[in-house]
């Protein structure tokens, strides 16, 4: 079968070729077109001469504000107080007193003023220190006989010293047991109790009259 067109014709053979051609044209008439200046001519202005209209600037001084005045002083009003209205009377003294044999004096009798009663005052230091009936050597055989070791204290190992504070009165009663030393609670309370049961203790005395005294004690719980 036979070609109907001829090669040398064909127009699509160069089609590649004027498309690249086309596209070379446009790209350089574009750049043309943004890198082209113009200058156009005119007439130079010098700045140099330019002149100024500007007003001359005036110098305001400060404004200088006097200082506020102090307040007035006021002064004290004095008011006149008259003075004491002068006795004119004469009081007349007479010293003279005429005593003859026969004039009796009254003899003058100064009375004795009341004994102040004492209060109920305690003596924290005495002329002479209460005492246990027969002394401390009495007081101890009285602690072995009576002081009983608490069980639980016992139990526990617990040893130690007991100090009591006390008050012996004119009669040699004991009251207001205080612990100045604890151990611990169980001894604290075996101690006060035996020494609310001990017998009447010989009161303090001072210039040898008994009086109300205060007392330290030491009982100690040691275990065997």
């Amino acid at each position: 079968m036979e070609e109907k067109k001829k090669q040398e014709v064909d127009i699509h053979k160069r089609s590649t070729m004027f498309l690249m051609l086309g596209l070379i044209l446009s790209i350089g008439i574009t750049l043309v077109a943004f890198e082209w200046k113009n200058y156009q001519d005119g007439e130079l202005m010098d700045l140099g001469n330019a002149y100024d209209d500007f007003e001359e600037l005036m110098e305001i001084p400060p404004t200088e504000q006097p200082p506020p005045l102090p307040p007035p002083i006021q002064q004290p009003q004095i008011i006149e107080i008259p003075d004491e209205e002068e006795i004119e009377e004469e009081i007349e003294i007479d010293l003279d007193v005429e005593i003859t044999e026969e004039t009796e004096i009254e003899e003058i009798i100064f009375e004795e003023e009341p004994e102040e009663e004492e209060a109920d005052q305690v003596f924290l230091v005495v002329e002479e220190q209460a005492m246990f009936p027969g002394g401390m050597a009495e007081w101890g055989k009285f602690l072995r006989k009576n002081l009983k070791y608490p069980r639980q204290a016992k139990r526990m190992g617990i040893e130690g010293a007991v100090f009591l504070s006390f008050t012996v009165d004119e009669l040699g009663g004991i009251s207001d047991i205080q612990v100045a030393r604890s151990v611990n609670d169980a001894c604290d309370q075996e101690a006060i109790r035996v020494l609310k049961a001990s017998p009447k203790w010989s009161p303090g005395k001072q210039r040898g009259r008994p009086v109300k005294s205060r007392m330290q004690l030491r009982i100690v719980f040691r275990l065997k």
